[in-house]
């Protein structure tokens, strides 16, 4: 299925679904067990890592990068590895936050019986989540567009810093892609380097918008909500169809859909619930309720 290059969504009144801060529904469901987690770019915002769609969200200035820019132009993909090699400092310094944490800790105490996650960040698993599916890839790792080899993103680090000694730029904001604000002119004659096995044409191991979601990826999402209780959204508009999809579903097969995100989404009216709390206090105060510890360090 192809990942509809969508990038702003304007609900109608009947899409609306009051929100509340009743936590009760999560805590009900979690207690329960089997709930299965789809998060979005809101859950990493409290990492330092900015959201696409919320109150100062990068769409309001940033266009993001889609899979026919990059393969047809190669000062696209120039454009594209200068600043992705720029905000990659920013990602690599982000830590879990509370929210990725109390999803961990949900997982531990077999409340929780997965994690899908549309974000390239790795938070999830640097917090302890296990199994973790990465519905559109990750950022640590790049594939040869030719050869389909993969590797490191750190081995791709260290190579276009030998090529491009000295670039340090001063970026306007880093993006939840990954994607640094730069002007073309501080891209400049930024050096893109090929694959080392083939010369063939490198993209970071993501899903561009305007790209196919693997169909292996989908349909083994698609199984983890069929076995699960209740499908839990934390922090996404739910705007894209890949995210969507999976709600739709849970909602046709009767399972509650329960919404952590502070504004409205496209999967409201399809929700039991949708809660308007941040969603470091939301988790935590569901964790301290269910008796579950929530470990490990914040920030």
């Amino acid at each position: 299925m192809r990942m509809r290059p969508t990038l702003s969504w304007t609900p109608t009144a009947a899409d609306l679904l009051p929100g509340t801060t009743d936590l009760e529904p999560v805590v009900d469901a979690l207690s329960a067990g089997g709930v299965l987690v789809l998060s979005g770019a809101g859950i990493s915002t409290e990492s330092g890592i900015p959201d696409y769609r919320g109150e100062g969200g990068s769409l309001s200035r940033h266009t993001p990068m889609t899979y026919q820019d990059f393969t047809a132009s190669a000062q696209a993909r120039r454009r594209y590895w200068a600043r992705s090699h720029l905000g990659r400092r920013t990602f690599a310094r982000a830590r879990p936050n509370a929210g990725h944490l109390a999803v961990a800790a949900f997982a531990r105490d077999a409340r929780v019986s997965g994690v899908i996650t549309q974000n390239v960040d790795g938070l999830h698993q640097a917090a302890g989540s296990e199994g973790v599916v990465e519905l559109h890839g990750s950022l640590d790792r790049v594939v040869c567009l030719s050869c389909r080899a993969a590797s490191p993103r750190g081995e791709l680090t260290r190579r276009l810093e030998a090529e491009n000694p000295g670039f340090d730029p001063i970026a306007a904001a880093i993006n939840p892609d990954g994607d640094a604000d730069l002007t073309d002119a501080q891209v400049g004659d930024f050096r893109v380097v090929p694959c080392a096995d083939c010369g063939g044409v490198l993209k970071p191991d993501v899903v561009f918008f305007g790209e196919t979601v693997p169909p292996q990826r989908v349909e083994h999402c698609r199984r983890l909500v069929h076995e699960s209780t209740a499908l839990l959204v934390l922090g996404s508009s739910l705007t894209v169809m890949s995210g969507l999809r999976f709600v739709r579903q849970a909602s046709r097969e009767d399972k509650p859909v329960l919404i952590v995100n502070r504004d409205p989404t496209r999967g409201d009216p399809h929700a039991h619930t949708r809660i308007t709390l941040p969603l470091g206090t939301a988790l935590t105060t569901v964790a301290a309720r269910l008796g579950i510890p929530v470990g490990g360090s914040v920030g």
